[in-house]
């Protein structure tokens, strides 16, 4: 019997999701991908990846009822890893082509157009980690792989001191004098999220990947 943990990739209709499972799979876990509702609440850990556009993405989350998959494992303290739009539609809103789509509302905040003079954002860029950041722990320097024009430009969560706050990491896309700042990954007590690609990242992707399933086998 194995003792990997056991992740869920959630098939929703979002592309390149083999690539996704093999990295986990590398990652030291046991990886199933479905978009059965039970076997996504059972497993021991759940990514839910994303390609495309918002509002597409949102709309195939809800037709396998991702979305209440993610609310009720949250709910329960049991992990979650979006991976970039995946990432996304874990906010409030996108707004895409004047077209405003709600999100799962995890956190507050709206998935909009990268303000910078090439869009989209596309290769390899270093982010800004929080001091504390066990996701980045050893990666503080590392570059990782983004493809998006879209991101989240502003950080508008309040805890009021009566819930610890989500470590935020950052990235710039964008010329000196030019560049736009947004959302690059979150860390929140049981759900974590990346706006790069950690299975396209190379060497500091699979470190991440690791670290995540790592949290799996502790819990």
């Amino acid at each position: 019997m194995s003792a990997r943990p056991r992740v869920v990739v959630l098939d929703y209709g979002s592309g390149n999701l083999r690539s996704a499972v093999r990295a986990v799979e590398r990652a030291g876990a046991q990886v199933e991908l479905t978009s059965d509702f039970e076997a996504g609440l059972a497993a021991d850990g759940l990514l839910v990846p994303g390609v495309g556009a918002y509002a597409a993405c949102m709309a195939g989350l809800r037709a396998v009822k991702g979305d209440r998959l993610i609310g009720r494992r949250l709910a329960g303290g049991r992990p979650v890893l979006g991976i970039c739009v995946g990432m996304q539609v874990l906010f409030a809103r996108g707004v895409e082509h004047g077209v405003e789509t709600e999100g799962c509302d995890e956190w507050p905040g709206v998935v909009e157009r990268l303000q910078a003079p090439v869009v989209p954002h596309m290769g390899w860029n270093t982010v800004q980690a929080p001091e504390g950041s066990r996701m980045f722990a050893g990666l503080e320097d590392e570059r990782f792989y983004f493809v998006h024009s879209y991101g989240v430009r502003e950080w508008t969560l309040v805890t009021n001191d009566r819930t610890r706050a989500p470590l935020v990491t950052w990235a710039e896309h964008g010329p000196a004098g030019a560049s736009d700042r947004f959302v690059a990954a979150v860390e929140n007590g049981p759900l974590w999220a990346t706006q790069f690609h950690p299975e396209k990242s190379g060497d500091a992707g699979a470190a991440l990947l690791r670290t995540w399933v790592t949290t799996l086998a502790a819990g």
